[in-house]
């Protein structure tokens, strides 16, 4: 830069050399000129103003001046004994200095003031005697043998004090024209060069002024760039003076201090204070001059970054002791030496690192990372030369040594993983500026020393070595002159090249720290590559090379720093599109091969200042490297990796394929080891992705062809695998290691994947589980469905040696930690979802009963897996109290929600008696807190003997659920109804369509069709809905009752019929003809007329007594009661006698008569029926309880006690509180937003812009795909599951009124060609399982004008749709007495309170006490405590935009209708961002963003991670539904969507419950509906 300019060093020399001649006292002897100073100076000191007020100088000629300043020259260079008078001297000229000041002091001769700056300049020169050698005093590096330490310290002291007069008055002074700054420049240089150039003595006077001359002459010169800039010859000196002083430490420190604080002000200007700014220390931001423009801003820190050379001459001691010192140094040696052999050249490699470490730091801050970021990020951690835990901060003694054959698989319990809060693991890097400049312009700058630092000690380095020693070894062997100063150098040519010449300390090896951290420069500034950006090839390829020769492994398969260094800075260099990146995937599988599985890290370093690690961050950098190759092997296959050294002609050329079990090994080995539990986080989630790429691969890719992906997988297995452990490397013994290394690698791999998950049954109550370890004793079954397995990563083992892992690791290490125990349920349930290609294998199952049953090696895995996850229930439930804790509850809930999805994916485990067994005492333990069955052979306890007294509400409403499912949904979802809804898609108003005895305009009413039913609740959570009437079966007239049940997970229609007979039998007659009777004759008989008689005939023969005269005669009584009263007697017989004879010939006459006489036949069949009546009493519901009459609380029963409760269905808020519970929904639901975002786009109608029909065709292919793998798309108007908004949902939708509406819509289908509109309006995205709905929406402007129509409430009418709150009830129970408080205290309970109204006296002792749900505060209204989790998915075109993506803007087009009703609306930074970003190569990078918290992020993506298109559209689903049931789980007032669904029936008990006696109710039985 300086080429064509001359150098002024020869004045420097001069001036120091020539310093002492100055004055006219060096003619006479010293003692004559110490005299005449010693009385001078005394004179002019006393004029100071330090002892007594200072006084006027009497110099006022030019003369007198003159010659006291010479008088002071000679004094300055007086031997240091006279420390006093030297001392008085420096005083003087530092007052006399004041003169450049606006306001000079009185002492101050007028000469000088009326010229200060022709003063001033030889006052600085004369200030050269102060520091230059003293006579006989041949260099300051003698000091320390020739003075003593005191008079060091006292020369230091007044050299301290003119630099700091010096610095004071360039920066007050403005009088100082620009020779006088030349002067002043020249000085600084040549005291530097005085003190700095000699070979480094410690404590000799240049090490105690090192750091302030250093830093006097920068700040200085800083000083000068603003007042008056500094010529080219000026800038050429200070670089190859600074050239002359690279042994001093202090150097490259000052060096660094004031580039990053001339970079800081760089980046002020050049990108705007948007930028982040560089955080340099308070006294660092003070270097740059306040009046500095911007172009001398950017001169100074080009020309300052360029000043001390390029810095990998550090790496070669042969030219940094080239300077004459070293050589008079090695001259005057006692024994002879090179010059590069000086003790002080040991500091080489720290100055080479500091140096590094400085350039990093600028790189980092043009990234927009701050100063902390970039140096103080290698200071925690563990040392690198240290051997422990990565959590440590400090050096550990190394642990006795281990090897992987020798230890016998993970701790069981004393493992525990390092339980740290997660603060946002999207934030496993820290983001870059988005204004940063292109990668190009950072390596215009810094290529030279990085890509030169990057290959020091390297193979490349070692080849340029050996040819630079060919040539000088060809040329005459002759003392080379360097050109600076016409010095020489003894060492020969073949010396500079020989590392035998060289000291221990100066190998070639101890620059390794430095090294890695130029390597991890370049790696940085390459990962800030943006989207799109292009880099030059040039630099590609010599990263490429730089990169290839920091990879190789050393044979000790040790981890040195730049291994550490690259793996710590290239998380991102795999997911950028960066061309040919991929053929460095060989080097950087071999690095994570040593670090990853390796429990105990070998770090290896080189000095003791190196560079500090964090072996958690470290593993942590790998990881993500992984994650993001992960999906390689099966998207390139069998596309083959060019080796960069030798190019086509290698032949260990590897194909993509062939690294595909390499990656399984790394992955499985490092999460078998992993102890931090953001780590383990992440590794599940990469599990679970390897898994399922696999399957959807096998599945689409290979089809029937089985045995391709083995096959290539198989090529040259030998020479890929160089090393001999696979999966579960430390659990295997050394029996099995070396059947693995004896050729079976495949079948070795899947052994020790698998082996000691087959029989092993854990025991819950144990602590201590065994270590599933390779043994002789493995069982039958597991070594059939050992055989059974061909492949080493097909997908099935895969699976199978996933599941066995992670449930290991689950119940052994993770058990303790809920974020990673999360994770873990997250992966079993994922899979559990995996459709697994059927094996021909097939396993040998015996039961009890000795019924052999034959299933596939799969059905014995997951019955595997699913005793693993109860097993893990039930240790969780067994711990002691002081253990249990929100957290605690929330793993074992979120297992009985892994052990449904078990169960539901593969039904057939109920088949199996075991399993069944299992999972029932877990769903027991649950329920009760306790099992029938402690130990096997116990006898059963049963559920009256036992007291109730489940972890936790929570765990028990989870228990409750997962055993209805296994009751109602096991082998029967979906229904008929489709997967959008678990309920029938029956209600009032459908079925009395189908009534007769309704008009099909009638039967649209609701209000109508309730009143035909009639409504009872039982066991408080039930309510049934009876109809009587038949649905239009005429033909087979039984007693038929339908019913609707509504309970807590969902509502069911039933119809039953009341049959005496079998079908085939129901038209029969019930009776049949006798043919042998005689047909009846019809004859009339004759009746002859007679006339009837009282009395016998002889009645007159018996003698009367005294009793016959007690009846009295007609006559008496008609003397006594009159003759009227007897006529009206006697009228009344005979009207009676005239009517029965009319009667008795009527009788003659007709048919029937006894003369006419028919056949007897049975009566006809009852057509009418009270069919409810027969409905309840033949179920038992009509059974009432004796109750002791003369206790008022049991003499009618209060309602929780009756077995049947009456509902008064005559009020018109009946219909509404049915609907309201019939839009419960029983499954939880949630909505994910899609959003497209174009490149560069950050506003938000922009955004929302992008979904219209004319824009659709613009967007990329592969999004349109991914939509279609979310879910399938569904018609609004036709779907009865959740939509994404709340007023349309789980309602009863394909009527025929709504046949015209539906078929306007169908008519307005896009094209096939067009992307079809899924804002919810007419159509969504949606996809449901037995206990989740979740609707993807893409939205458009129409979601805004939606919001803004529907925001006065009516989107939702009631609190009852609000899915988060908690309801309290406890104010609508008015009983009163003990009943009445017993029922208030079970409100909240999931169970009837059968003790009854009884006193507390009469309650047995062994009654169970039924837990109660607890409750928050009674006055909180119930509204949402919590909204729901908003999750966006977000494609982006250009990566970087998700920086500036507008979530707050985007937020009003995402509403569902229940952020009315919360206590807060929903915040952007309450919001889960997934972004995809499609890479060229078709891979999808994924970004996560969200609140920080202990569970925000969920598993299977993890932030950075790779996709495959195969893939997306599913891990993004169950990632979405993860984080909502993560949520969920974090939500102390949450509850479960059954729970809710209760609470709102025993509301509708409380509201219209009938209270009537067991009369009352059986009289209400009897009454039809209207």
């Amino acid at each position: 830069m300086y080429s064509e300019w001359a150098s002024l060093s020869a004045q420097i020399t001069a001036n120091s050399c020539g310093a002492q001649c100055f004055s006219v006292l060096n003619k006479f002897p010293a003692s004559a000129g110490r005299e005449v100073v010693v009385s001078v100076v005394k004179q002019l000191s006393s004029n100071l103003g330090i002892t007594q007020n200072a006084e006027p100088s009497h110099l006022v000629k030019d003369e007198e001046v003159k010659w006291c300043m010479d008088v002071i020259c000679f004094g300055l260079s007086l031997p240091l004994q006279e420390n006093e008078t030297i001392k008085e001297c420096v005083n003087v000229y530092c007052e006399w200095l004041t003169a450049l000041l606006p306001n000079p002091k009185i002492n101050v001769p007028k000469p000088i003031c009326e010229d200060a700056n022709l003063y001033a300049r030889q006052i600085i020169n004369h200030f050269h005697n102060l520091f230059v050698p003293r006579q006989g005093e041949i260099l300051p590096f003698l000091y320390q043998t020739t003075l003593g330490a005191d008079t060091i310290k006292r020369q230091a002291l007044l050299c301290h004090r003119v630099l700091r007069k010096l610095q004071l008055i360039a920066q007050d002074s403005t009088k100082m024209d620009r020779q006088t700054w030349d002067t002043l420049l020249l000085f600084l240089l040549a005291i530097n060069e005085i003190l700095l150039a000699p070979p480094t003595v410690k404590d000799d006077v240049g090490d105690q002024l090192c750091e302030r001359v250093l830093s006097v002459l920068f700040e200085v010169w800083l000083l000068a760039c603003v007042r008056s800039f500094p010529s080219p010859s000026m800038w050429k000196t200070l670089q190859e003076s600074c050239t002359m002083w690279r042994h001093r430490v202090a150097l490259v420190d000052q060096w660094n201090r004031v580039n990053l604080a001339l970079t800081a002000r760089l980046l002020e200007f050049s990108y705007g204070p948007a930028f982040p700014p560089l955080k340099n220390a308070d006294e660092d931001g003070q270097l740059i001059p306040a009046g500095m423009s911007n172009d001398c801003v950017a001169q100074t820190w080009y020309r300052f970054l360029r000043m001390i050379g390029n810095p990998t001459a550090l790496c070669s001691p042969h030219v940094i002791s080239k300077s004459p010192q070293f050589v008079q140094w090695a001259l005057t040696h006692d024994k002879g030496a090179e010059t590069h052999q000086h003790p002080c050249l040991q500091m080489l490699p720290k100055i080479f690192l500091n140096a590094m470490k400085g350039i990093s730091s600028q790189v980092d801050a043009f990234l927009g990372l701050s100063k902390t970021a970039l140096i103080g990020s290698l200071t925690g951690g563990s040392v690198v030369s240290g051997s422990g835990s990565g959590s440590g901060s400090g050096p550990t003694p190394a642990p006795a040594p281990t090897t992987p054959t020798s230890t016998s698989g993970p701790p069981s319990t004393s493992s525990s993983i390092n339980s740290l809060p997660l603060p946002s693991l999207g934030a496993a890097s820290v983001e870059l500026a988005a204004a940063r400049p292109k990668c190009n312009s950072i390596l215009h700058v810094f290529h030279e020393w990085l890509f030169e630092a990057a290959h020091i000690g390297g193979d490349t380095w070692r080849q340029n070595r050996k040819k630079q020693a060919c040539e000088a070894s060809k040329r005459p062997s002759s003392m080379i002159m360097e050109h600076r100063k016409g010095s020489i150098s003894l060492s020969q040519p073949n010396s500079l090249n020989d590392p035998a010449s060289l000291p221990p300390a100066l190998t070639i090896d101890k620059y390794e720290s430095g090294r890695a951290e130029a390597i991890g420069t370049l790696c940085k500034i390459f990962c800030a590559k943006k989207t799109g950006e292009e880099i030059l090839p040039v630099y590609l390829a010599r990263f490429y090379m730089a990169l290839q020769q920091c990879l190789k492994i050393t044979e000790a398969k040790e981890c040195d720093e730049t291994l550490a260094s690259i793996l710590l800075h290239s998380s991102d260099l795999f997911r950028l599109d960066l061309d040919g990146i991929n053929v460095l995937l060989p080097g950087f599988i071999a690095a994570l091969e040593i670090v990853l599985p390796d429990k105990d890290l070998k770090l290896k370093s080189q000095q003791s200042s190196a560079v500090v690690f964090n072996r958690t961050e470290l593993r942590r950098s790998a990881i993500n490297i992984l994650l993001s190759i992960m999906v390689l092997p099966l998207h390139y296959q069998a596309l083959p990796i060019r080796d960069l050294a030798n190019g086509e002609t290698s032949e260990k050329m590897f194909t993509f394929i062939q690294l595909k079990s390499r990656l399984m090994n790394i992955l499985m080995n490092a999460l078998q080891v992993e102890t931090d539990a953001q780590n383990t986080h992440m590794l599940l989630g990469g599990l679970l992705l390897c898994v399922q790429d696999a399957v959807t691969f096998e599945e689409t890719e290979l089809g029937g062809a089985s045995e391709h992906l083995t096959n290539s997988g198989g090529v040259g297995g030998g020479g890929i695998q160089n090393h001999d452990t696979n999966l579960l490397s430390s659990a295997c013994s050394e029996r099995s290691a070396s059947l693995i290394s004896a050729g079976t690698a495949s079948l070795g791999g899947q052994t020790t994947a698998t082996v000691g998950a087959g029989s092993s049954s854990l025991n819950a109550s144990a602590h201590d589980y065994p270590s599933l370890t390779i043994s002789d004793d493995m069982s039958l079954e597991f070594a059939q469905d050992l055989e059974g397995v061909a492949s080493y990563d097909n997908a099935h083992a895969l699976f199978v040696r996933a599941t066995y892992l992670v449930c290991h690791r689950l119940i052994s290490s993770w058990k303790t930690d809920l974020n990673v125990s999360l994770a873990a349920l997250e992966l079993l349930s994922g899979l559990a979802r995996l459709h697994i290609r059927e094996t021909d294998t097939l396993v040998k199952i015996y039961e009890a009963s000795q019924n052999l049953t034959i299933i596939s090696s799969d059905a014995l895995e997951c019955k595997r897996a699913v005793k693993w996850i109860c097993d893990y229930i039930c240790y969780q439930c067994s711990r002691p109290p002081p253990a249990h804790s929100k957290d605690l509850h929330s793993t074992i809930v979120a297992a009985f929600q892994c052990t449904a999805s078990w169960l539901m994916q593969h039904p057939y485990l109920l088949h199996d008696k075991d399993c069944l067994q299992t999972v029932l005492e877990v769903v027991e333990l649950g329920i009760s807190g306790t099992k029938s069955q402690s130990k096997s052979g116990d006898i059963p306890k049963f559920k009256d003997e036992k007291e109730l007294k489940p972890a936790s509400m929570r765990v028990r409403d989870a228990a409750e659920n997962l055993l209805t499912i296994i009751l109602e949904q096991v082998g029967y979802f979906p229904s008929e109804c489709g997967p959008e809804s678990i309920s029938s898609l029956l209600d009032e108003v459908a079925l009395m369509k189908h009534c007769n005895s309704m008009s099909p305009a009638a039967a649209t009413s609701t209000e109508q069709a309730i009143a035909k039913f009639k409504y009872f609740v039982t066991e408080n959570s039930t309510i049934l809905a009876l109809l009587e009437e038949p649905l239009g079966n005429d033909q087979d007239p039984q007693p038929t009752v339908t019913l609707l049940i509504r309970g807590p997970f969902g509502r069911h229609a039933w119809t039953m019929q009341l049959r005496h007979l079998p079908r085939s039998k129901s038209g029969i007659k019930y009776h049949a003809i006798n043919p042998g009777r005689p047909i009846p004759m019809n004859d009339i008989s004759q009746r002859p007329e007679c006339e009837q008689k009282n009395f016998p005939d002889g009645v007159d023969k018996v003698q009367p007594c005294v009793a016959d005269f007690s009846i009295p005669t007609i006559e008496q009584m008609r003397e006594r009661y009159g003759t009227s009263t007897i006529r009206e007697l006697e009228a009344m017989l005979e009207n009676q006698s005239i009517h029965e004879k009319l009667a008795w010939a009527e009788a003659d006459n007709s048919a029937d008569s006894l003369s006419h006489s028919q056949e007897c036949v049975p009566p006809a069949v009852c057509h009418e029926f009270h069919a409810a009546r027969l409905f309840l009493s033949h179920f038992g519901f009509l059974s009432f309880e004796t109750r002791n009459p003369h206790n008022p609380s049991e003499s009618l029963g209060t309602p929780p006690q009756r077995p049947l409760i009456v509902l008064d269905t005559k009020s018109s808020a009946f219909a509404s509180d049915l609907d309201r519970l019939d839009k419960l929904s029983a499954r939880t639901h949630d909505t994910v937003y899609v959003f497209y975002v174009k490149s560069g786009q950050t506003n938000a109608q922009q955004i929302i812009g992008n979904m219209s029909e004319d824009q659709s065709h613009t967007h990329n292919s592969h999004f349109g795909h991914m939509l279609q793998t979310l879910g399938w798309p569904v018609q609004v108007a036709e779907h009865s599951g959740w939509t994404g908004f709340a007023h349309n949902s789980w309602s009863l939708k394909g009527s025929a009124y709504d046949g015209g509406e539906q078929a306007q819509q169908s008519s307005n289908l896009p094209n096939s060609s067009e992307l079809p509109n899924y804002n919810g309006s007419q159509r969504v995205l949606y996809w449901a399982d037995v206990s989740s709905e979740i609707a993807f929406v893409v939205p458009t402007a129409w979601n805004l004008r939606y919001y803004s129509d529907t925001s006065d409430g009516e989107s939702i009418s009631s609190t009852d749709q609000i899915v988060w709150s908690r309801h309290d009830t406890s104010n609508a129970n008015d009983l009163s007495g003990p009943a009445g408080a017993k029922s208030k205290s079970r409100n909240l309970s999931l169970e009837l309170d059968t003790t009854g109204g009884s006193n507390n006296n009469n309650r047995g002792p062994k009654e169970p006490v039924p837990p109660t749900r607890r409750k928050g505060n009674v006055i909180k209204p119930a509204l949402l405590a919590q909204a729901p989790a908003k999750i966006f998915l977000v494609w982006l075109e250009s990566y970087e935009d998700h920086l500036n993506f507008p979530l707050e803007d985007l937020l009003a087009y995402t509403r569902t209708g229940e952020e009315l009703q919360s206590l807060q609306l929903p915040r952007a930074s309450d919001c889960h961002v997934i972004f995809v970003h499609s890479l060229l190569s078709g891979l999808l990078r994924v970004k996560l963003q969200g609140p920080s918290g202990r569970m925000s992020f969920a598993t299977p993506l993890v932030d950075g991670m790779v996709l495959s298109r195969r893939v997306v559209g599913n891990l993004v689903r169950q990632t979405a539904l993860n984080i909502s049931r993560r949520r969920r789980l974090d939500n102390d007032n949450y509850q479960p969507p059954h729970v809710r669904r209760r609470l709102k029936v025993q509301d509708i008990v409380q509201k219209y419950k009938m209270d009537l006696s067991e009369a009352e109710l059986l009289a209400h039985l009897f009454q039809r509906a209207i």
